[in-house]
């Protein structure tokens, strides 16, 4: 029983993220690429407040796999890094933290790109 209440607490939280990021879309005239973007640095700065990681705690992969949760990975990186570091952390902490993920995006994009051939949408 507990097990599902980790499923839903994930759920919840990453379905009210997403229904965050569609009212944007539907009612301001802010690209998809802003919305990523500004999720991305909603995360870095509610992780640096020290904000998002009792959320991440509390909902598991709700919090940590949308971008809000890249955003908080990039904060806790940097702080880690210039704690041990000093400035030169500030520059280097987040690639750090995020280096597996941003690989994995990248080798299973080229993947699916070899697999399913992409062609141009305007042809």
């Amino acid at each position: 029983m507990e097990m599902l209440f980790e499923y839903l607490k994930a759920f919840a939280v990453g379905g009210l993220l997403c229904v965050i990021g569609q009212i944007l879309i539907d009612y301001t005239r802010l690209t998809p690429a802003r919305i990523l973007t500004a999720f991305v640095v909603a995360g870095v700065v509610l992780g640096a407040l020290g904000l998002y990681q009792p959320l991440a705690d509390w909902a598991g992969a709700g919090a940590t796999v949308p971008l809000t949760g890249f955003g908080n990975l990039l904060a806790k990186g940097v702080r880690k890094a210039v704690a041990e570091k000093g400035l030169l952390g500030a520059f280097t902490g987040g690639f750090t933290a995020a280096a597996g993920g941003i690989c994995a995006a990248v080798f299973f994009g080229f993947l699916v790109a070899v697999i399913f051939k992409p062609s141009d949408k305007n042809r």
